[in-house]
């Protein structure tokens, strides 16, 4: 396990540095000039070649991404233009907040996918089956930002039980129960299509693992059917199911940045929106890093956890 495990951290390393490559050289494909687009109504060329002197822009691509590369190494996301103040320090800060989003998100979708999977496939054919499936599909075919709007309208404006947007009251409130209150609508937008897929998927490996014969071993012996579905089903099934949950974890944190749009929270989605629009380089770079960063420590871990269910796969 131990060697399983170093082979994969080993294996993050190129990972890593592609996801820098790419990072890096995807915001020269973005039109318009940066120094123009950060001084506005104040580019004059003194001013235009002032910035682009301060920030390293006047530099060949590859010389600017080495010094960016080994600013990183060294801890050193650079300093954001439009906040002042060290880009690491706010990208943190913010990724708390999705953190918070995300981490809901991702416990909500996996208990209703895993649990609707497993229920659905135990009823096969049956009433149950079908409107899960049902549910499923429409789930999954929906926008999620559409579902959003749709949710902000009927139980904050129409009904008026939730609140719409921000992740705490503006006036008083403060407390867990003030951010709970906040995450009902954004955390069940950005869970419902993780959760179709992940029913899905269980539902499939269920019922593969339910025509096996040790299953029907187990049966003959007189287990109770609960113990057959949940302790020898289940816990075979759920081998193939976590990478699909690592994938998912990964899908809900993307997912985030325009779901806090919508809903208004203040994580790393809104700020790389707005970092965007005021081509806040360094900014966005250290941004979609550390999102692109945990993204691949999420599939790590799922992929560890799945070894730890089944030690074949580590050998």
């Amino acid at each position: 396990m131990t060697a399983y495990i170093l082979k994969r951290l080993l294996a993050v390393v190129p990972v890593l540095f592609g996801l820098s490559i790419i990072v890096f050289f995807i915001m020269t494909l973005i039109p318009g000039d940066t120094a123009t687009a950060i001084l506005g109504a104040y580019a004059t060329p003194e001013n235009v070649e002032r910035i682009n002197r301060d920030l390293g822009l006047d530099k060949p691509l590859v010389q600017q991404y080495l010094i960016w590369i080994a600013n990183l190494l060294q801890g050193d996301f650079g300093r954001s233009f439009t906040l002042n103040r060290p880009v690491l320090d706010e990208v943190l800060e913010r990724f708390q907040a999705t953190l918070i989003l995300s981490g809901v998100s991702l416990v909500i979708c996996s208990l209703i996918g895993l649990l609707a999977g497993v229920v659905s496939a135990v009823r096969q054919f049956g009433w149950a089956d079908r409107t899960i499936t049902f549910l499923v599909l429409a789930g999954i075919s929906m926008p999620s930002f559409w579902l959003g709007l749709l949710l902000i309208y009927l139980f904050a404006v129409h009904w008026r039980l939730l609140p719409a947007s921000g992740m705490y009251a503006v006036y008083g409130g403060g407390d867990l129960e003030d951010l709970l209150l906040h995450l009902i609508l954004p955390a069940t937008t950005l869970s419902v299509v993780a959760a179709g897929v992940i029913a899905r998927l269980t539902r499939g490996a269920m019922l593969e693992v339910l025509r096996q014969d040790y299953v029907r071993t187990a049966r003959a012996k007189g287990l109770p059917e609960r113990s057959v579905v949940y302790r020898h089903a289940f816990r075979a099934a759920l081998v193939g199911i976590i990478p699909v949950i690592g994938i998912q974890a990964g899908f809900v944190l993307g997912g985030a940045v325009y779901i806090e749009t919508v809903f208004q929270w203040p994580g790393i989605g809104a700020m790389l929106v707005k970092a965007i629009s005021t081509r806040d380089i360094l900014l966005v770079q250290g941004g979609v890093l550390v999102v692109a960063a945990s993204y691949v420590l999420f599939n790590l871990v799922a992929d560890v956890l799945q070894s730890m269910l089944d030690p074949r796969i580590g050998t």
